[in-house]
């Protein structure tokens, strides 16, 4: 957020090119699906990310929500280490940064500033008058989260800080918002969505893994726990940072689809599963844009699906099904985008001769795979004794993905529920003494996805840089279709999707 230094970012779309004419059983009847990830990165250039934090101020507009219903007096230590947690917080507010303080029950109240309708500006004086709101707290009453959210975003709308975050810690479910309203809690998020990040803490043993990663995910945050609430205060000084490390506040994927290609899905795979919605486009820009957020010094991976029709297509050449484009709103000569990169196909009509799927399609689904055992483990321990065995192979066939993946961090979380045999052939049993809350720990756990390749996965080279950002600009036409695009197109954009310039 600083305007000391640079920002630069990457752009790399990893594909299987190869699709048969003779489209899967299981696909769109007529048309193929061609699964792409790409991975964006940002990295910053002219120094570490704390050195943005003095200049972020005004760019930041912070809420904080904080569970005060009954439930967290049992034992009073949560409310203790959510109150220290929520004080910590504060305290790194730069000066300049909007903020406020939330108390949540069956509604939410506004616990600083109070009775003012807006944002506190932080300074010395409002983060102590922050601080000692929070100190004189008492829990009462029911979870809504639902209408907690919602007044997070009316305090929010009004606000211009390109960076915009809440923070949510609760210690119970979503039980009383939606037997007062039916599905309320989804009303809110679909208002919610585009309109800030939320990151979502469970706290104590009675919290939702699935409803904090729904929110989570949703909002385009994290969701996470602690184990013990001496840990909050530190994990949410840690949370902070990262927030007051923005390097950006939003990149747009733009996706501009060759005629007869169609967007069938846009998701992020890599550190979690979201789901990313279209966003519309500028005017007359030809593509569909999708908004990503909050970004610090890191990497993500997306997974894009589309269809196309083979019919007519060339066979044995590589056409241009879409074109990605990276954009910044507002983008300062500080900050450097890479090239549009093209997604391709290469028809075939030979179904031998497509191999496998990328290995970053396959790797995701083997963690969405993973996952799927660990809740369906979950669900079958619930049953008591009926269920262990059925418990006990659900983990093992999460180990045995957990070991495929290469990803050890998966593991040993997953063996703080299985345990398993030190000898052939390694039976996997559960372990004993487990309590719902330690299943819920391990569900947030195998939600979380790396980008690390096993040894041995086959290699696909990314497709080659396109032409500079910063191009001079200009209009070039397909020799083939006739379509006028930007000059130093790799790829016609239009009907034919064919090679442009040298490798035309």
């Amino acid at each position: 957020m600083s305007e000391t230094g640079a920002v630069e970012v990457t752009l790399k779309v990893g594909q299987n090119k190869h699709l048969s004419t003779v489209p899967a059983s299981a696909g769109p009847p007529g048309r193929a699906e061609m699964h792409a990830i790409l991975e964006v990165g940002v990295r910053s250039t002219g120094g570490p990310a704390s050195g943005r934090r003095e200049g972020l101020g005004a760019a930041l507009a912070q809420v904080l929500i904080i569970d005060t219903s009954k439930s967290m007096l049992h034992p009073e230590t949560k409310l203790h280490a959510a109150k220290d947690a929520t004080v910590a917080a504060v305290r790194l507010l730069p000066d300049g940064a909007a903020f406020a303080v939330l108390s949540g029950r069956y509604e939410a109240t506004v616990v600083h500033p109070s009775g003012t309708g807006v944002l506190a500006v932080a300074d010395p004086r409002e983060r102590a008058a922050a601080e000692y709101a929070v100190r004189l707290l008492d829990a009462d009453g029911g979870t809504a989260i639902g209408p907690w959210l919602d007044l997070a975003r009316l305090l929010l709308q009004e606000q211009q800080a390109p960076v915009k975050h809440v923070l949510l810690l609760t210690d119970g479910r979503n039980e009383h918002d939606e037997r007062r309203t039916h599905k309320r809690l989804e009303t809110v998020l679909r208002a919610c969505e585009q309109q800030f990040v939320c990151d979502v803490w469970g706290i104590g043993d009675d919290w939702d893994a699935e409803l904090l990663l729904h929110i989570a995910g949703r909002l385009q945050g994290h969701a996470a726990a602690v184990r013990e609430e001496s840990e909050l205060p530190a994990a949410y000084e840690e949370l902070m940072g990262r927030v007051l490390g923005t390097a950006l506040p939003e990149v747009r994927i733009r996706l501009t689809p060759a005629r007869g290609t169609e967007i069938r899905e846009v998701k992020q795979v890599v550190p979690s599963e979201q789901e990313l919605r279209p966003a519309g486009a500028e005017p007359d820009a030809g593509g569909t844009d999708y908004v990503t957020r909050g970004w610090t010094d890191e990497v993500r991976q997306y997974q894009v699906v589309l269809t196309a029709d083979p019919s007519g297509r060339e066979l044995g050449e590589d056409l241009q099904l879409a074109a990605v484009e990276l954009l910044v709103p507002g983008t300062k000569p500080s900050v450097r985008l890479p090239a549009p990169q093209p997604i391709l196909v290469n028809w075939s009509d030979n179904p031998d001769d497509v191999s496998a799927p990328h290995p970053g399609v396959e790797r995701h689904r083997l963690y969405r795979q993973c996952y799927e055992a660990v809740a369906e483990a979950y669900r079958a321990w619930r049953r008591g004794a009926d269920g262990r065995a059925r418990a006990g192979e659900e983990l093992a066939r999460a180990l045995s993905l957990a070991d495929r993946l290469g990803d050890a961090r998966l593991r040993d979380e997953l063996l703080r529920v299985a345990d398993r045999d030190a000898e052939p052939p390694h039976e996997v049993h559960v372990r004993d003494g487990l309590k719902g809350v330690d299943w819920e720990h391990q569900l947030l756990s195998s939600a979380r996805t790396t980008s690390h390749e096993p040894e041995g996965a086959p290699e696909y080279p990314p497709v080659g840089p396109g032409p500079a950002a910063d191009g001079a600009g200009g209009l070039m036409e397909c020799p083939h279709c006739g379509w006028l695009g930007p000059t130093g197109s790799r790829f016609c954009g239009g009907k034919c999707g064919r090679p442009l310039g040298e490798s035309a």
